[in-house]
């Protein structure tokens, strides 16, 4: 049991940064009217690809024209 508290307050702050980044993206995602791509793709990635996901879709997927 020592072994899985020590590896959880290890991988705590990455998950705590996964779900930042997550709800950042998904707030930047609700509030773009176009995307590179199609939007519901981009929804997709952002929830399910971790955390590349999210800086994928701000690197790469928003439209700034």
């Amino acid at each position: 049991m020592g072994e899985v508290a020590n590896l959880f307050e290890l991988l705590w702050p990455l998950l705590v940064l996964q779900l930042i980044l997550i709800v950042i993206a998904l707030i930047a995602w609700f509030k773009t009217d176009q995307t590179k791509g199609p939007k519901w793709l981009w929804l997709l990635i952002i929830l399910f690809a971790n955390i590349i996901g999210p800086i994928l879709f701000f690197i790469i997927g928003r439209r700034t024209d």
